[in-house]
């Protein structure tokens, strides 16, 4: 054109801008720009909505917002395009500030917001939180103009994005105009989102139903949202039956569709289902993916089912599809399950060419196979790349620990219960309850007093493992047998405050006294009646920490509670009388005990013998054991004297 001398005008500008700015050629396009001005011919609106285009693709905003507000400047009034397209742009970036600017600029041209902008408008005030803005933008959209069921779809579709099912449903079920479309099947399926987000699998179910009603039919994209968002909830027999209804009305469902169908019977253990489903998917000529296979060989894998993991393993490899790293980590499960360890060294060794090498799983499953079969050395090296790479978790460490404990290494088992405590990685009952039994055998029972103070800290229930060990703790720290008999029956009978008991008791055990109290309180200033055990806990807790007042006035509430005394009692008051100093007490018991008012028992007269002594009377103490020595043998008592 340019050598016949044919003249150019502005349209060939603009389709020569816009061919060479698509193709990646800005700069070329910018100088087409400065030649138009050379030829002085002047850029239109157009030229402008291009540039605009230009730019946000190439991710220049500024360029971008610069080229609309120069379209006045040059004495040009930017159109629809220019509105549209620089607030697709702003609305992007959630750039609240620059899209009010141009709302408000517009306003004052008297230029009206086109309604396609509506939805990307919204979503960037849903983004920012601001759902009042939001929420007057549309009730002024409605009112002028009304919103076409495309419109309205992609609004409601703002508000699922974010889990706001009720804003959405708002949109849904909002005034229209008499004359305006009825709802569409978009609209239905973004609700339908919405309510899947939200697993209000009812109201999904209720709004597929009542479509038809209205006069709109569900299409391929409703049944598939619907069959997952059941899978995904576990709700096998509504999916089910709606994969059954598609396929008989000649939908054909995606292969996310019958995998997440597929997924949910395996992660339920109804394996035979899923076989039977992945059969339809395969007939329905649909292939099976990566997460089919994968969750068919992670479910034959839990079960124990070797054969029909590697079945499905193989048929995967065959199929072309690559093993990857879910795959492989649910075969090195099986393989550590059932002890196989060259099956699952030699997968974990393939795992090691992969991109990312082995996940955390199949690392604590090695780990655990290892410590199964006493390789301790094989072990270490696992859980010592696992530390370097930043990846050992909880159960690295539990592992690593019960292996060192098994066999019979306690220090390397305490440095590891050390190193998982300071590693924060303390989080549930499971990895408090280990670290504790680590403690526990260790005879580091402070510690265990210690880790139980914490799990309470972090609100943490101890469940049934934790109450094992702590009874162990109690035998090992002294606490009298017939005491733990008495708490481990309360305990196991479900008694009200007995868990509490045994929590006081701990504390008291291993001298951690304001604990002690303080846990004691709660169920001696609780309002209900009390059975004996706690009573007992209570004169114990008072007594151990120097308290004598507290546990005698305790002693003498019980009695006024009409409680008699039982052996756990006397031992506790004869523990209460001898921190105090109180010989008389002392002699009361022993003299109930020694003509056979009180049943015969080692421990009490253990206590009787060990009070004497903390009240410095070890003449009285002497005596006791020439008792013993001369006939008063504790094993050989009878109702009357000898």
């Amino acid at each position: 054109m340019l050598k016949s001398g044919v003249a150019m005008d502005t349209i060939t500008f603009n389709t020569m801008i816009f061919t060479c700015g698509s193709h990646g050629h800005l700069s070329e396009a910018e100088s087409l720009l400065d030649k138009m001005e050379e030829r002085q011919i002047s850029p239109d609106t157009r030229t402008y909505n291009i540039f605009l285009s230009l730019y946000a693709d190439a991710g220049n905003i500024n360029a971008a917002l610069e080229c609309y507000w120069k379209i006045r400047n040059v004495g040009l009034v930017p159109d629809i395009v220019s509105h549209r397209t620089i607030l697709h742009i702003l609305c992007e970036r959630n750039m609240v500030r620059e899209v009010e600017a141009v709302i408000e600029e517009m306003k004052r041209s008297s230029q009206k917001i086109d309604v396609h902008s509506v939805p990307g408008i919204v979503k960037m005030y849903i983004n920012e939180g601001l759902h009042d803005r939001a929420n007057n933008l549309l009730d002024k959209f409605q009112i002028d103009v009304g919103f076409s069921s495309k419109v309205r779809a992609a609004i409601i579709d703002a508000y699922a994005e974010r889990g706001l099912w009720a804003e959405a449903e708002a949109v849904f079920y909002g005034k229209r105009d008499l004359l305006g479309p009825e709802k569409g099947v978009l609209e239905y399926n973004v609700m339908v989102k919405a309510y899947g987000k939200a697993k209000l699998y009812d109201k999904a179910f209720s709004l597929f139903k009542g479509m038809r009603n209205h006069g709109t039919w569900p299409d391929e994209v409703t049944y598939n949202s619907l069959i997952q968002m059941f899978s995904g909830g576990d709700l096998m027999d509504q999916a089910r039956d709606l994969l059954d209804e598609m396929q008989g009305a000649g939908f054909k469902p995606q292969c996310l569709t019958f995998s997440a169908v597929i997924a949910c019977y395996a992660r339920l253990g109804q394996l035979s289902d899923a076989v039977d489903v992945c059969q339809e998917m395969v007939k329905a000529g649909v292939e099976p993916n990566e997460v089919v296979y994968g969750s068919l060989i992670n479910g034959f894998a839990e079960v124990g089912n070797v054969e029909e993991a590697l079945k499905y393993f193989r048929m995967m490899e065959e199929s072309g599809i690559p093993a990857n790293q879910i795959v492989l980590t649910s075969l090195i499960k099986v393989y550590s399950k059932l002890g196989c360890f060259d099956g699952a060294k030699h997968l974990y060794k393939k795992m090691k060419d992969l991109e990312g090498g082995p996940d955390i799983i199949a690392s604590n499953s090695m780990i655990s196979l290892y410590a199964d079969l006493g390789m301790i050395s094989e072990a270490e090296l696992v859980f010592k790349n696992l530390r370097e790479n930043g990846q050992a978790d909880g159960v690295s460490f539990a592992t690593m620990m019960y292996l060192y404990k098994s066999m019979g290494m306690l220090d390397e088992a305490i440095d590891i219960a050390e190193e998982m405590k300071q590693s924060g990685l303390l989080r549930d009952c499971v990895s408090y309850n280990k670290v504790m039994a680590c403690y526990a055998t260790n005879g580091q029972l402070r510690e265990c007093a210690e880790l139980l103070h914490g799990m309470i800290g972090q609100k943490l229930l101890p469940d049934r493992g934790t109450f094992k060990i702590l009874f162990t703790v109690l035998k090992k720290g002294g606490f009298p047998s017939e005491g733990i008999t008495q708490l481990e029956s309360a305990y196991l009978e479900g008694k009200p405050y007995a868990r509490q008991a045994v929590i006081t008791s701990i504390f008291s055990v291993v001298g951690m006294h304001a604990l002690a109290i303080e846990s004691c309180e709660t169920f001696t200033k609780a309002e209900v009646a009390l059975d004996s055990f706690a009573y007992n806990v209570a004169i114990y807790a008072y007594a151990s920490s120097g308290e004598i007042d507290k546990a005698l006035k305790t002693f003498m509430k019980m009695q006024d509670e009409g409680l008699e005394l039982d052996l756990v009692t006397s031992i506790n008051l004869v523990h209460c009388y001898g921190k105090a100093g109180m010989i008389e007490g002392v002699k009361r018991i022993y003299s109930q005990l020694k003509y056979g008012e009180i049943k015969p028992n080692d421990s009490l007269v253990k206590a009787v013998v060990d009070a004497y002594k903390n009240a410095n009377r070890h003449d009285l103490a002497e005596l006791v054991n020439q008792d013993i020595r001369f006939g008063f043998d504790s094993q050989q008592y009878s109702d009357s004297e000898n």
